[in-house]
Protein backbone atom coordinates (compact mmCIF):
# COMPACT_ATOMS: atom_id res chain seq x y z
CA UNK A 1 0.00 0.00 0.00
CA UNK A 2 1.32 3.30 -0.57
CA UNK A 3 2.32 5.30 2.04
CA UNK A 4 0.52 9.01 2.59
CA UNK A 5 1.92 11.83 2.52
CA UNK A 6 1.69 13.08 6.28
CA UNK A 7 4.08 9.93 6.52
CA UNK A 8 6.40 10.36 3.61
CA UNK A 9 6.96 14.23 4.06
CA UNK A 10 7.25 13.91 8.23
CA UNK A 11 9.91 11.43 7.71
CA UNK A 12 11.67 13.46 5.43
CA UNK A 13 11.72 16.50 7.15
CA UNK A 14 13.00 15.19 10.01
CA UNK A 15 16.11 12.70 8.79
CA UNK A 16 19.38 14.17 8.94
CA UNK A 17 21.23 16.07 6.55
CA UNK A 18 24.83 16.82 7.52
CA UNK A 19 26.79 15.40 5.16
CA UNK A 20 26.74 15.05 1.47
CA UNK A 21 25.88 11.41 1.49
CA UNK A 22 22.94 11.07 -0.48
CA UNK A 23 22.05 7.16 0.30
CA UNK A 24 18.81 7.83 2.33
CA UNK A 25 17.49 8.41 -1.31
CA UNK A 26 18.71 4.75 -2.37
CA UNK A 27 15.24 3.78 -4.00
CA UNK A 28 13.52 6.75 -4.00
CA UNK A 29 15.38 9.05 -6.21
CA UNK A 30 18.00 8.49 -9.00
CA UNK A 31 20.36 10.93 -10.74
CA UNK A 32 22.80 10.29 -13.72
CA UNK A 33 26.43 10.89 -13.41
CA UNK A 34 28.88 13.17 -15.54
CA UNK A 35 30.62 11.29 -17.58
CA UNK A 36 34.50 12.02 -16.39
CA UNK A 37 34.28 10.43 -12.94
CA UNK A 38 35.25 13.37 -10.64
CA UNK A 39 36.54 11.23 -8.06
CA UNK A 40 38.78 8.92 -9.20
CA UNK A 41 40.14 12.01 -11.12
CA UNK A 42 41.17 13.48 -7.95
CA UNK A 43 42.29 10.06 -6.77
CA UNK A 44 44.92 10.06 -9.85
CA UNK A 45 45.73 13.61 -9.16
CA UNK A 46 46.48 13.27 -5.39
CA UNK A 47 49.13 10.83 -6.44
CA UNK A 48 51.32 12.92 -8.14
CA UNK A 49 51.52 16.23 -5.91
CA UNK A 50 53.22 17.15 -2.71
CA UNK A 51 50.62 19.46 -0.69
CA UNK A 52 46.69 19.68 -1.57
CA UNK A 53 43.72 21.28 -0.22
CA UNK A 54 39.76 20.44 -1.27
CA UNK A 55 37.75 23.36 -1.08
CA UNK A 56 34.24 23.00 0.54
CA UNK A 57 34.74 19.57 1.30
CA UNK A 58 31.29 18.56 3.12
CA UNK A 59 31.71 15.85 5.51
CA UNK A 60 34.67 14.30 3.35
CA UNK A 61 32.96 11.47 1.56
CA UNK A 62 34.44 12.77 -1.46
CA UNK A 63 38.10 13.50 -0.67
CA UNK A 64 38.00 10.39 1.58
CA UNK A 65 36.95 8.24 -1.81
CA UNK A 66 39.13 9.64 -3.53
CA UNK A 67 42.26 8.78 -1.54
CA UNK A 68 41.72 4.61 -1.14
CA UNK A 69 43.52 4.24 -4.17
CA UNK A 70 46.63 6.01 -4.31
CA UNK A 71 46.33 7.87 -0.34
CA UNK A 72 47.37 11.58 0.17
CA UNK A 73 50.15 13.70 -0.63
CA UNK A 74 52.32 14.76 2.43
CA UNK A 75 50.49 17.64 3.28
CA UNK A 76 46.48 17.15 2.77
CA UNK A 77 44.25 19.92 4.24
CA UNK A 78 40.60 19.73 3.64
CA UNK A 79 37.96 23.13 4.99
CA UNK A 80 34.17 23.11 5.75
CA UNK A 81 32.52 26.10 6.79
CA UNK A 82 29.14 24.73 8.43
CA UNK A 83 29.67 23.28 11.57
CA UNK A 84 27.95 20.28 12.10
CA UNK A 85 29.80 19.21 8.41
CA UNK A 86 33.01 20.40 9.80
CA UNK A 87 32.46 17.51 12.37
CA UNK A 88 31.27 15.13 10.49
CA UNK A 89 34.84 15.46 7.92
CA UNK A 90 36.86 15.44 10.95
CA UNK A 91 35.60 12.33 11.76
CA UNK A 92 36.35 10.91 8.76
CA UNK A 93 39.55 12.33 7.73
CA UNK A 94 41.50 12.84 10.37
CA UNK A 95 42.12 9.17 10.50
CA UNK A 96 43.45 9.38 7.41
CA UNK A 97 46.01 11.92 8.01
CA UNK A 98 43.93 14.87 6.36
CA UNK A 99 43.74 18.20 8.44
CA UNK A 100 40.39 19.86 8.31
CA UNK A 101 39.94 23.09 8.92
CA UNK A 102 36.75 25.43 9.82
CA UNK A 103 36.90 28.35 7.91
CA UNK A 104 34.39 31.48 7.41
CA UNK A 105 32.11 31.76 4.93
CA UNK A 106 33.59 34.25 3.10
CA UNK A 107 37.50 34.58 1.77
CA UNK A 108 40.54 34.98 2.66
CA UNK A 109 41.38 31.38 2.80
CA UNK A 110 43.38 31.02 5.98
CA UNK A 111 46.84 29.97 4.05
CA UNK A 112 50.23 31.36 2.88
CA UNK A 113 50.49 32.09 -0.87
CA UNK A 114 52.20 29.65 -2.95
CA UNK A 115 50.60 26.66 -0.42
CA UNK A 116 49.82 23.93 -2.94
CA UNK A 117 50.46 21.64 -5.72
CA UNK A 118 46.84 20.87 -6.34
CA UNK A 119 43.34 22.47 -5.52
CA UNK A 120 39.89 20.46 -5.69
CA UNK A 121 36.44 21.45 -5.02
CA UNK A 122 33.33 19.30 -5.43
CA UNK A 123 29.84 21.42 -5.71
CA UNK A 124 30.96 24.38 -4.15
CA UNK A 125 28.62 26.94 -3.46
CA UNK A 126 30.91 30.12 -4.29
CA UNK A 127 34.46 29.62 -6.14
CA UNK A 128 36.77 31.95 -4.85
CA UNK A 129 38.94 32.73 -8.09
CA UNK A 130 41.63 35.14 -6.67
CA UNK A 131 41.90 33.17 -3.29
CA UNK A 132 42.55 30.10 -5.20
CA UNK A 133 45.24 31.36 -7.67
CA UNK A 134 46.68 33.11 -4.71
CA UNK A 135 47.28 29.83 -2.96
CA UNK A 136 48.41 27.96 -5.78
CA UNK A 137 51.94 27.56 -6.28
CA UNK A 138 53.15 28.06 -10.04
CA UNK A 139 52.45 25.01 -12.28
CA UNK A 140 49.59 24.11 -10.00
CA UNK A 141 46.24 23.27 -10.46
CA UNK A 142 42.66 23.40 -9.70
CA UNK A 143 39.94 20.86 -10.09
CA UNK A 144 36.40 21.09 -9.43
CA UNK A 145 33.24 19.74 -10.69
CA UNK A 146 30.66 22.52 -9.94
CA UNK A 147 26.99 23.11 -10.66
CA UNK A 148 26.01 24.22 -13.72
CA UNK A 149 23.48 26.82 -14.35
CA UNK A 150 19.92 26.31 -14.00
CA UNK A 151 20.73 22.80 -12.12
CA UNK A 152 16.78 21.36 -10.85
CA UNK A 153 15.37 24.57 -12.42
CA UNK A 154 12.44 21.94 -12.79
CA UNK A 155 11.77 21.56 -8.69
CA UNK A 156 13.04 25.25 -8.03
CA UNK A 157 10.17 26.54 -10.96
CA UNK A 158 7.83 24.16 -9.33
CA UNK A 159 7.94 25.92 -5.83
CA UNK A 160 9.26 29.62 -6.67
CA UNK A 161 7.84 30.41 -10.05
CA UNK A 162 9.55 31.44 -13.49
CA UNK A 163 13.30 31.82 -12.65
CA UNK A 164 14.64 33.02 -16.03
CA UNK A 165 18.25 33.08 -15.27
CA UNK A 166 18.95 31.09 -12.38
CA UNK A 167 22.63 30.12 -12.56
CA UNK A 168 23.75 32.29 -15.34
CA UNK A 169 27.02 32.75 -13.00
CA UNK A 170 28.10 29.07 -13.19
CA UNK A 171 27.67 28.89 -17.39
CA UNK A 172 30.83 27.87 -18.30
CA UNK A 173 32.32 30.69 -20.28
CA UNK A 174 31.26 32.92 -16.97
CA UNK A 175 33.56 30.33 -15.04
CA UNK A 176 36.31 30.34 -17.78
CA UNK A 177 36.44 34.52 -17.70
CA UNK A 178 36.78 34.90 -13.54
CA UNK A 179 39.71 32.15 -13.90
CA UNK A 180 41.38 33.93 -16.48
CA UNK A 181 40.66 37.19 -14.78
CA UNK A 182 42.03 35.71 -11.85
CA UNK A 183 45.65 34.77 -13.48
CA UNK A 184 45.02 31.39 -14.06
CA UNK A 185 45.16 29.65 -17.35
CA UNK A 186 41.84 27.28 -18.53
CA UNK A 187 43.31 23.85 -19.57
CA UNK A 188 39.44 22.15 -19.83
CA UNK A 189 35.50 22.88 -19.41
CA UNK A 190 33.65 20.29 -20.04
CA UNK A 191 29.81 20.72 -19.01
CA UNK A 192 26.44 18.39 -18.71
CA UNK A 193 22.99 17.72 -18.23
CA UNK A 194 21.74 14.69 -16.14
CA UNK A 195 18.15 13.42 -15.61
CA UNK A 196 17.28 13.23 -11.97
CA UNK A 197 13.94 11.49 -11.10
CA UNK A 198 12.40 11.60 -7.56
CA UNK A 199 9.84 8.36 -6.85
CA UNK A 200 7.93 10.00 -3.84
CA UNK A 201 7.60 13.48 -2.49
CA UNK A 202 9.55 12.27 1.14
CA UNK A 203 12.68 12.18 -1.81
CA UNK A 204 11.88 16.00 -2.99
CA UNK A 205 11.49 17.19 1.01
CA UNK A 206 15.07 15.33 2.09
CA UNK A 207 16.28 16.70 -1.33
CA UNK A 208 15.35 20.35 -0.44
CA UNK A 209 16.83 20.34 2.62
CA UNK A 210 19.83 19.17 1.90
CA UNK A 211 20.60 21.19 -1.58
CA UNK A 212 19.72 24.25 0.42
CA UNK A 213 20.19 26.73 -3.17
CA UNK A 214 17.57 24.55 -5.04
CA UNK A 215 14.91 26.54 -2.88
CA UNK A 216 16.58 28.89 -1.02
CA UNK A 217 15.21 28.96 2.73
CA UNK A 218 13.34 25.75 2.14
CA UNK A 219 11.12 24.48 5.11
CA UNK A 220 8.28 22.26 4.53
CA UNK A 221 5.22 24.59 6.63
CA UNK A 222 5.05 27.32 3.89
CA UNK A 223 5.27 24.65 0.81
CA UNK A 224 2.55 22.41 2.13
CA UNK A 225 -0.12 23.17 -0.62
CA UNK A 226 2.61 22.53 -3.59
CA UNK A 227 3.87 19.69 -1.88
CA UNK A 228 0.61 18.23 -1.98
CA UNK A 229 0.32 18.63 -5.25
CA UNK A 230 3.22 17.32 -5.96
CA UNK A 231 2.19 14.01 -3.98
CA UNK A 232 -0.69 13.83 -5.67
CA UNK A 233 1.44 14.61 -9.35
CA UNK A 234 3.65 11.64 -8.49
CA UNK A 235 0.91 9.48 -8.10
CA UNK A 236 -0.74 10.31 -11.16
CA UNK A 237 1.72 10.28 -13.53
CA UNK A 238 5.06 8.58 -12.27
CA UNK A 239 8.32 10.13 -10.72
CA UNK A 240 9.04 14.06 -11.09
CA UNK A 241 11.46 14.95 -13.29
CA UNK A 242 14.10 17.83 -13.48
CA UNK A 243 17.98 17.99 -14.70
CA UNK A 244 21.12 18.67 -12.94
CA UNK A 245 23.60 20.46 -14.50
CA UNK A 246 27.62 20.09 -13.92
CA UNK A 247 30.43 21.88 -14.91
CA UNK A 248 34.08 20.60 -14.85
CA UNK A 249 37.08 23.13 -15.11
CA UNK A 250 40.64 22.07 -15.14
CA UNK A 251 42.68 25.53 -14.55
CA UNK A 252 46.21 25.85 -14.06
CA UNK A 253 48.63 28.65 -12.44
CA UNK A 254 51.37 29.95 -14.78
Amino acid sequence: MARSFDELVSEAAAAAVDGWDFSWLDGRATEQRPPWGYQRMIGERLAGVSAALDLQTGGGEVLAGAGQSGGFPRTMVATEAWPPNAARATARLHPLGVAVVSVPERPPLPFADNAFDLITSRHPNEIWWTEIARVLRSGGTYLSQQIGPASMIELTEFFLGPMPGKGAGYAPDVQRAQAVEAGLEVVDVRAERLRAEFFDVGAVVYFLRKVIWTVPGFTVEPHLDRLRELHQRILDDGPFVAHATRVLIEARKP
